[in-house]
């Protein structure tokens, strides 16, 4: 399944049509559909697309050298090896002087880690001939860090090169459940707070079989994909995991705070390795939304990034001895199921979070959003806030099985005394989004008021 996309693969469609040359960069992580973006793009299109591996140098230039050849000269000519780099690439310049030519080098980083003045002799290429043909060039790779240096940092030789760039996000949750939209709105959330947005992920719900099942035989059986997954990435990704495991699996347990991560970890160091996970996109630091300098504020916490991630960290790491042993319906029974809504609460903030970015932009709103998060001091949260030029929203969103009453509203609107001094004299609504719906008393209470909004689970989902 192919799931949206859509303003990605017009990005691609508008560069091809440019009439130029064009170098775009994609990146983002693992598993997040890169390939199968580009593989979309490039259907019925005079395309190489070409996948690195960890191979050396001369079997990897053997390789592009075959998949050059086939597309130029047909696969009778496949077995013909450029003898350099450089002659590939102006071979490439040559086959793309009159006609659109794409390229795409997936896995960039493992051809720069096999050769490293590829990056060099590329930029050489690039601005002595390249440049000025017809080719769509494009450099797609996983390792986000590398590919942030060797293609996009300023240390680069090629800097300045790109004429667009792309970093693919997980999807958002309208399109992540289309993988299981014959669940119920609730059990669409509770997979959305399991599986994320990671298409790779999502592709192995059997939406045939109930959530729970999925879990069992997807998640917690021993030679399923996703039972090992994340230490598969983290050691592809990492030199030396053992220090990252740690601080991810204390930030799932929920030490969010620097002090508290250095605490639970045993790591004085901790700040230089958040600073790495943070750029692989597998962790990421957030303050309340009315901070005006975010990097400065002393109220920044870790989450992490990846629903899975923290999944995994939360129920399948801890509990590996058990699961060797065959122990899945235990673990699933006497641990996930009990928790499932506790821990799906966090997600369900974050969905609601996204309703109000789409209603502010549909128009639903009586006002556009410039940005949307939460707020919280030492002693208060407000789930989640959203600000506009001059008006503001704080809402409260409640993960229930009981309809919320006239008691949350009033707790809000006490909040919103604490955040008001934040808000620079905005015009602050309030909302409440519930899973269960609401209350006849609070129902009443709010009929007369053009200040309160309510959201039931069908209004956030859509």
């Amino acid at each position: 399944m192919f799931v949206n996309r859509v303003a990605e693969l017009e990005l691609l469609k508008k560069r091809y049509a440019s009439g130029k040359a064009e170098f775009f960069v994609l990146y983002g992580r693992r598993r997040v559909g890169k390939t199968e973006l580009l593989a979309r793009f490039c259907e019925n299109k005079r395309a190489i697309f070409f996948v690195s591996d960890l191979g050396s140098e001369v079997s990897l230039r053997t390789a592009l050298s075959a998949a050059v050849n086939t597309v130029l000269f047909g696969p009778h000519q496949m077995n013909a090896v450029y003898s350099s780099w450089e002659d590939l690439f102006l071979a490439l310049a040559q086959a793309a002087q009159t006609e659109r030519l794409v390229v795409v080098l997936d896995e960039f980083p493992y051809l720069v880690t096999a050769h490293p003045p590829l990056a060099t002799i590329l930029q050489r290429v690039w601005d002595q001939t390249l440049k000025n043909s017809q080719i769509m060039l494009i450099l797609c790779g996983s390792y986000i860090g590398m590919m942030e240096a060797a293609v996009l940092g300023y240390q680069s030789p090629l800097y300045g090169r790109r004429t667009a760039q792309y970093l693919l996000e997980p999807l958002r949750f309208q399109d992540a459940r289309l993988f299981f939209s014959s669940y119920d709105a609730a059990d669409q959330v509770r997979a959305y707070a399991i599986y994320g947005g990671t298409p790779a992920y999502l592709h192995t719900l059997q939406p045939q079989q109930s959530l729970s099942e999925n879990i069992l035989d997807g998640i917690l059986s021993r030679g399923s994909f996703l039972y090992d997954e994340v230490r598969f990435v983290l050691q592809q990704e990492l030199r030396e995991p053992r220090n990252y495991f740690a601080i991810l699996q204390a930030i799932a347990a929920g030490n969010t705070r620097l002090n508290e991560i250095k605490q639970a970890t045993g790591i004085e160091g901790a700040t230089a390795y958040l600073d790495t996970l943070q750029q692989l996109h597998l962790v990421e630091r957030v303050v309340p939304v009315t901070e005006t300098q975010p990097h400065k504020s002393r109220r920044g916490i870790y989450r992490l990034k990846d629903h899975y991630l923290r999944f995994w960290f939360r129920y399948v790491h801890p509990n590996r001895s058990q699961l060797e042993r065959g122990g899945a319906q235990m673990i699933l029974e006497n641990q996930v199921i009990p928790e499932i809504d506790h821990f799906t609460s966090l997600t369900f903030e974050e969905v609601c979070r996204q309703s109000f970015w789409r209603a502010g932009i549909s128009g639903k709103l009586p006002f556009v959003p410039t940005q949307v998060g939460n707020w919280w001091n030492a002693n208060e949260e407000v789930d989640v806030v959203v600000l506009g030029e001059t008006d503001a929203v704080l809402a409260e969103c409640k993960w229930t099985s009981r309809p919320i009453g006239v008691d949350i509203l009033a707790e809000l609107e006490r909040k919103s005394i604490r955040v008001r001094p934040e808000l620079e004299n905005r015009q602050i609504r309030l909302a409440l989004c519930a899973r269960s719906g609401f209350t006849p008393q609070l129902m009443e209470a709010v009929a007369a008021r053009t200040d309160v909004m309510l959201f039931d689970l069908t209004d956030i989902i859509g």
